[in-house]
């Protein structure tokens, strides 16, 4: 053997030795039991502030927050000498990929669609554990208390859930009976009152919006704006002190010269069909210049943007909507249902669909897209909602392609984490709680077998198959993590069939 020969054997050993001196056997961890400490092991870091991978690391968790994160010294490892921290309690990451726990800003807590139950919570909350959510912002669905109150059960976990922040609607119950400027600032005295931990607006004139957010600044509570094609744009945002623009209505309108867009004559906006029909002919009127300034002015007035771009992809693509292969294990029937073309439904408006929609629509997303690297170019912050429950697309599952069509957007994989995780826990005012892989952060983690710098798709519940060193392997998420309590994704994943199976069956 050359003498070059023989330092690369040696060097492959003392790797191969160091690398299995990495591993710890799984122990003393049991689903959605929090242990008092636990030591993840060995552990490739992506973190949610957008830095490269770093590892391999020690991760301890006490009580429910991290309060070390160790680099292993490979050194030390190889002359037996490191010392790692232990515990009862300890799960090998060796070779794995542990991220912050993915916060899903724009969510909607559902039990039932269109009069069908969904059995309860359940299904809706463990699908997004499944996904790796630990924390949503629950934007304005079904009863305020009653989100409220499934809130504090999720705080003290006395249910299987993410951590829930609830933003009711302000046009829902009482807000209905809103007229004037003193009604609406009345209005957001009783929602604060009542326990919300922000304000979802739909639809707004100018008046009300102006009086809600003032009193809502006065009293902290943050706003999250769906705009509609109403008196109000995305410049009353950045007037007013928007915390959050959701979706996109509002942008490219407010960059119109004529300051509309050019309806046909027979255009009736509540009529759903007619709506998304034009909606995906809306960016192409964008003034260029005038959007320019507006996203200049949004990043100086600190407007955030959850474009939710998960949502509209069946606008751009119906049969890849409807044919989605998670459908077959855990799709529940009563979503099933809602999504069927049917003008009672929201969002279910795919009648007489044309190819002719499809390509408007996907121009619409090439504008939208760049509009959101400009966004982000100026110093934006853009973050992560699925807005799932409508139009084709599932609790959690939403979210990781919502993830990939921010990549397709032409955010690098860092990026879109970072919009997932860090952005969403700015956006939610919860940056020193959540969204990072730190000290001092409460224990939200996912740990993942497989990339999700190469391939997002292993964030996917569904397990992925992967040509590993020439050898098929399977991967996915293995452990979702909140609280410091760890829910394994296998165990949600065959509730969530079980749930789904009875409901076929019933």
């Amino acid at each position: 053997m050359s003498r070059i020969a023989s330092r690369v054997s040696a060097t492959a050993v003392a790797l191969s030795l160091s690398l299995s001196a990495l591993h710890a056997q799984t122990t003393g961890v049991t689903h959605g039991v929090r242990p008092a400490r636990l030591v993840i092991r060995g552990a490739t870091i992506v973190d949610g502030n957008g830095t490269p991978a770093r590892g391999p690391q020690d991760i301890v968790i006490e009580n429910g927050v991290i309060t070390q994160v160790v680099p292993i010294d490979p050194v030390a490892m190889r002359r037996g000498t490191a010392k790692r921290p232990t515990a009862d309690a300890m799960i090998d990451a060796t070779g794995k990929f542990v991220l912050p726990g993915l916060i899903n800003a724009h969510a909607h807590i559902q039990s039932n669609r269109s009069g069908q139950s969904l059995d309860g919570w359940d299904y809706n909350l463990k699908l997004w554990l499944a996904n790796g959510i630990t924390t949503a912002r629950e934007v304005g669905a079904e009863t305020n208390a009653g989100s409220i109150a499934l809130r504090e059960k999720a705080a003290r976990n006395e249910i299987v859930s993410p951590r829930l922040v609830i933003y009711p609607q302000f046009w829902s119950e009482e807000g209905r009976n809103v007229k004037t400027p003193a009604d609406a600032r009345a209005h957001i005295r009783r929602l604060k009152a009542l326990g919300a931990d922000g304000i979802k607006f739909g639809g707004i004139d100018r008046d009300l919006m102006e009086a809600a957010y003032d009193e809502a600044h006065k009293l902290n509570l943050p706003t999250a704006h769906h705009i509609g094609v109403e008196e109000t744009t995305a410049w009353d945002e950045v007037a007013f002190g928007g915390r959050s623009i959701e979706h996109w209505y509002g942008v490219p309108d407010a960059a119109i010269k004529d300051k509309r867009q050019s309806f046909p004559s027979d255009y009736n906006y509540l009529d759903e069909t007619d709506r998304f029909r034009w909606a995906g002919r809306l960016w192409r009127e964008a003034d260029p210049a005038i959007l320019d300034s507006l996203l200049t002015a949004m990043v100086k007035a600190k407007v955030t943007w959850v474009p939710t771009l998960d949502i509209y992809e069946a606008s751009r693509d119906l049969q890849r909507a409807q044919t989605q292969p998670w459908y077959k294990d855990y799709l529940h029937p009563a979503l099933e249902n809602y999504f069927k073309p049917d003008p009672a439904n929201h969002g279910s408006y795919f009648i007489g669909w044309s190819t002719t929609d499809e390509v408007y629509w996907k121009e619409n997303y090439r504008i939208w897209m760049a509009t959101l690297r400009s966004f982000e170019r100026k110093g934006g912050i853009i973050g992560c909602g699925d807005d799932a429950g409508f139009i084709y697309q599932m609790y959690g599952f939403g979210l990781i392609r919502e993830m990939e069509l921010h990549a397709e957007a032409g955010f690098h994989p860092l990026k879109v984490i970072e919009h997932c995780t860090g952005n969403n826990a700015k956006i939610l005012g919860m940056e020193d709680k959540i969204g990072r892989v730190r000290a001092g952060w409460l224990a939200d983690l996912i740990i993942v077998d497989g990339n999700p710098l190469e391939n997002l798709k292993v964030l996917y519940p569904v397990l992925q198959t992967q040509l590993k060193d020439g050898k098929e392997v399977r991967a996915g998420i293995e452990w979702t993590i909140k609280d410091g309590i760890p829910y394994s994704v296998p165990t949600l994943t065959d509730e969530i069939k079980a749930i789904v199976a009875k409901a076929r069956a019933r």
